[in-house]
């Protein structure tokens, strides 16, 4: 049973860190970060968009894993349209905005994620990248989250992706990436004990091996959510890996 319950309105998604794929198993994520509890039951998604329904992993007594909205309302929030704009919240700021500052201390979470889209300016416009890890398993982007009320006290949660510096290869595509978290460093950011100058330190570029490609304008439209969507573009590009034509 999903728990959430409303969603924010519907967007026009963001260039900047705004949509990812999930399509591993329930089975492999819930393995893959020892996921003790799982409430939600995984369908591959290869074009997620901003306010859609996304997984997020929490740890309290046991490590679960739930439904949220993609886009942070605090709970002192009055309209839930603020999600709209808190899709991201950069790294370097979580200490000092209020917007983020209480989740920080104390709703912190994993968001899974099979790869994420990044758009690259050209000539005529913005081409569209899939970005994921090279041996090709999931990973986790640090999060946020919250659960807000309304009037009649029908909760919504919702949740935000942390954003940092970029690697060496996002930095060829765009100047930031999300906050992709190393296994140990999961462990830092779910740990409720974590002091705030050991989470800061974890939110880094990634240290570990990503490959990137060019694919078609297939996804910029949010309603289509395909496996055609992380193929290849059919036209020559540059292999961001190697710096060779594909």
């Amino acid at each position: 049973m999903s728990l959430l319950t409303r969603s924010p309105p519907r967007q026009t998604p963001t260039p900047m860190c705004g949509r990812f794929t999930l399509h591993h198993s329930t089975e492999d994520v819930a393995e893959r970060f020892a996921v003790e509890q799982t409430l939600l039951e995984l369908t591959p998604r290869y074009n997620i968009a901003p306010s859609q329904p996304v997984p997020v992993i929490i740890q309290r007594d046991s490590r679960l894993m739930r439904e949220h909205a993609w886009g942070l309302v605090p709970f002192w929030a009055k309209d839930p349209a603020i999600g709209n704009r808190m899709i991201n919240a950069r790294a370097e700021s979580l200490v000092d905005k209020p917007t983020f500052k209480r989740a920080f201390s104390v709703r912190r979470c994993l968001i899974p994620a099979s790869g994420y889209y990044e758009w690259k300016k050209a000539d005529g416009g913005k081409n569209p990248h899939y970005i994921q890890a090279a041996d090709g398993q999931p990973f986790a982007m640090a999060g946020l989250f919250e659960k807000w009320s309304d009037p009649d006290g029908l909760p919504l949660r919702t949740c935000a992706v942390i954003t940092t510096e970029p690697n060496e290869l996002a930095a060829a595509i765009h100047n930031r990436m999300p906050a992709i978290l190393s296994r140990d460093a999961e462990e830092i950011w779910l740990d409720p004990e974590s002091r705030p100058e050991a989470l800061l330190a974890v939110l880094r570029p990634y240290p570990g091996e990503l490959s990137a490609h060019a694919v078609s304008r297939l996804v910029n439209k949010a309603a289509t959510d395909e496996a055609a969507c992380i193929e290849p573009a059919a036209e020559p590009q540059k292999d961001l890996q190697l710096g060779l034509p594909l």
